[in-house]
Order: C-alpha cells, then sequence, then structure tokens
C-alpha cells in the first residue's frame, strides 16, 4: 500500500487540496493532479527550466521542488501571472511584440523566469539578462528575441 500525504497548496490565490505519495514533485502535482498543464515537463532533471514557477516570489524548478516543501507557501505558474480581467502580464506582451518563442515549449518558463528577473532589478543590461535567464534552454535558439523582449518589459516597469 502506497503511503499519501493530504497537502493544503496555495496555487495561483486558490487553495488546493490535494493527496499525494511524499516524494511527488511539484511539477507532477500541478500537472497531473491540479490540471495545471502550462508548466513543462522538459528535462525532468532541472536542467532547462520549463518548469519554472515562482515560490513566494522566488523562481524555482517544479521538477527539483517536492510539493511537500511548498505548502503555505504561494505558489504562482504562468496560469496565475496574468489579472483575472484576462488581460496578459506585461512580460507576456513583450514576448509577442518580440517573438520571443518559436515552438512555444520553453515560453512558459522563460516568461516566469523573464518576470522574477524583472522583480529581482537583474534587467539592467542584455548580458545581466542573458546570465540571469541562462538557466532556461530553449531548442528553437530565440535568445536575442527573448533578450529583448526581458529588455523591453523591463523598460515599461
Amino acid at each position: 500500500m502506497t503511503r499519501t500525504v493530504h497537502l493544503s497548496l496555495d496555487i495561483n490565490g486558490r487553495r488546493h487540496e490535494l493527496d499525494v505519495e511524499p516524494r511527488t514533485m511539484l511539477l507532477d502535482a500541478l500537472r497531473e493532479k491540479l490540471g495545471l498543464t502550462g508548466t513543462k515537463k522538459g528535462c525532468d532533471q532541472g536542467q532547462c527550466g520549463a518548469c519554472t514557477v515562482h515560490v513566494d516570489d522566488k523562481r524555482v524548478l517544479a521538477c527539483l521542488t517536492l510539493a511537500a516543501q511548498v505548502e503555505g507557501r504561494s505558489i504562482t505558474t504562468i496560469e496565475g501571472l496574468s489579472p483575472d480581467s484576462g488581460d496578459l502580464h506585461p512580460v507576456q506582451i513583450a514576448f509577442l511584440e518580440h517573438d520571443g518563442f518559436q515552438c512555444g515549449y520553453c515560453t512558459p518558463g522563460q516568461i516566469m523566469s523573464a518576470v522574477a528577473c524583472i522583480r529581482e532589478g537583474r534587467a539592467g543590461s542584455d548580458d545581466e539578462i542573458r546570465e540571469y535567464m541562462a538557466g532556461n534552454l530553449c531548442r528553437c535558439g530565440a535568445y536575442n528575441h527573448i533578450v529583448a523582449a526581458v529588455r523591453d518589459a523591463a523598460e515599461m516597469a
């Protein structure tokens, strides 16, 4: 018999109650238990950044974070980034305006990292943006467009 733990997770401003195995990663809880599939499963080893979410306004890799570790903390996924009005977040708008994506698979993680980059004041130059965003891989190579989008969103912030 598999042992489970009961968790109360605060995700995108809503409380979610779920029962999971103790070793369930946040990424799997989001995608498989709660249907929040915007956060992508890429490498599942913390190397690509596709699973980036915010926990207490800090970026974390959901594939390396146990769901139990974030109980009682505020979690934001790409689905919770936009206001309830349905308008896009300024970083999402900048990604659209600068073609900061191609296939789109990495885009949610890129956007979540970009929001953190700007929030933490790490978007002062293109080199600083590139360094901060280095943990997010784009197999299509849209890096120059991503940097332009982050720079533009930072200037608007």
